[in-house]
C-alpha cells in the first residue's frame, strides 16, 4: 500500500514538472510568436531610416498645412562639399520657398558655386514652384551674422540651419507645422536645458545642460538654432535690441549665438521652446561642443547673459512634439 502511495505521489510530481515545463514552453512561444510579429511590422519602416536620409525627403502632401511656407537661412563656413549637399537635400522639401546662405568669409562666393547651386534647385524644382536662392554677404566674420535682419524675406517662418546637419523633409515640415500652430515660439530638434546652482557666497548661479542632461530628466528650457524654426520678426529684434555688449561677447568668444536667441525669444514671450522629435545626420566633422570645457564656457554665456538681461527669461518644459504617423512609440 506504502509503495502504491508512493508510486502515486512521483506520478504527481511527474506530471505537474511536465505541465510546468508545457506551460512555459507556451510561454516562450507566444513570446517568440509576438517578437516575430512585430518584426515584420516595423521592419519596412526601419528599413526606410536605415536606407539614409535621401529616402526620408518626400512628405505626405496631402497632409500639408496651407500658408506661405518657409526660407531656410543655412550658417556655413569654408565647406563647400557640405555645403552643396544640404543644398541638394533641402531643395526638394516641398514647403520650402528660398534659401538664404550666411556668408561670412573674407572672399564672396565664387561664380562657380553659385552657378552650381543655383542648377541643384533648378533639378529639384516641382512644377512651376522654384526655390530662391540669396548669399547674404557679411564683411565681418561674426556668429552674430546668422541672425541678421534679412529685409526682402518673403515668408514669416524662418528654419535656421547648420550646413553639416541633415535632417529628413518630412521631419522638417512636420517642425513648420508645429510652428505654425506657436508662431512665437522657438521649435526646434535639439533641446538643451538649464538650472539654478547655489554658489559658495549665495549668489543665483546656472549651469548649461548638454544633451544628456535633457535625456535624464526630460526636461529641456533651449532649442539651438543649428536647427530651428523662429518668426522673422526676431531677426529684427536680435539686430536692431539685443546690447552690443553681448554681441561682442559673442564675437570675441565665437560662441553663444544660439543661446542669445533663446535668451531673446523667451524674453519676449516667457514660453518655453518646442521640442521636435527627429532624426539627424551629422554630415561634418565633430564642432566646439566636443571640445573641452564647453559646458563651463556655455554656463558663463548664460550667466552673462542673465546679467545684461536683468533676469532669468528662459523657461523650462517636459513638453515633445511626436509625429504620431511614423513614430511607434510617442
Amino acid at each position: 500500500m506504502r509503495g502504491s502511495l508512493l508510486m502515486n505521489r512521483r506520478g504527481l510530481q511527474r506530471f505537474r514538472q511536465l505541465a510546468v515545463t508545457a506551460t512555459g514552453s507556451a510561454k516562450i512561444k507566444i513570446l517568440l510568436f509576438c517578437c516575430i510579429a512585430f518584426t515584420l511590422l516595423a521592419l519596412p519602416g526601419w528599413a526606410s531610416k536605415f536606407m539614409g536620409w535621401s529616402n526620408l525627403s518626400a512628405p505626405d502632401d496631402r497632409l500639408q498645412a496651407p500658408g506661405k511656407g518657409y526660407a531656410i537661412v543655412m550658417n556655413t563656413w569654408k565647406r563647400y562639399d557640405l555645403l552643396k549637399q544640404s543644398i541638394a537635400h533641402y531643395a526638394s522639401c516641398s514647403e520650402l520657398d528660398s534659401i538664404h546662405i550666411v556668408w561670412s568669409e573674407p572672399d564672396p562666393p565664387s561664380e562657380s558655386l553659385v552657378a552650381h547651386l543655383n542648377h541643384i534647385l533648378q533639378s529639384k524644382s516641382r512644377g512651376p514652384r522654384q526655390v530662391e536662392l540669396k548669399f547674404d554677404i557679411n564683411k565681418e566674420d561674426s556668429l552674430n551674422n546668422r541672425f541678421k535682419e534679412i529685409k526682402d524675406l518673403k515668408t514669416d517662418a524662418v528654419f535656421s540651419i547648420d550646413d553639416d546637419v541633415i535632417f529628413p523633409c518630412s521631419s522638417v515640415e512636420f517642425a513648420f507645422h508645429v510652428w505654425q500652430s506657436a508662431p512665437d515660439n522657438m521649435v526646434g530638434f535639439v533641446p538643451r536645458a538649464h538650472w539654478l546652482e547655489q554658489s559658495h557666497d549665495n549668489n543665483k548661479y546656472y549651469s548649461y545642460g548638454g544633451w544628456w542632461s535633457v535625456w535624464w530628466t526630460g526636461t529641456y528650457s533651449m532649442v539651438l538654432s543649428k536647427a530651428a524654426f523662429f518668426h522673422k520678426k526676431y531677426l529684427r529684434l536680435y539686430t536692431n535690441e539685443m546690447p552690443a555688449s553681448l554681441k561682442d561677447y559673442i564675437t570675441k568668444n565665437r560662441n553663444c549665438e544660439d543661446i542669445a536667441m533663446s535668451f531673446l525669444v523667451a524674453n519676449a514671450t516667457d514660453a518655453p521652446p518646442v521640442w521636435v522629435k527627429g532624426k539627424i545626420f551629422e554630415i561634418g566633422s565633430t564642432g566646439i561642443s566636443s571640445l573641452g570645457g564647453h559646458k563651463d564656457r556655455r554656463s558663463q554665456c548664460i550667466n552673462r547673459f542673465v546679467a545684461e538681461f536683468g533676469r532669468m527669461p528662459l523657461v523650462s518644459t517636459t513638453v515633445k512634439a511626436v509625429d504620431s504617423r511614423s513614430s511607434w512609440f510617442w
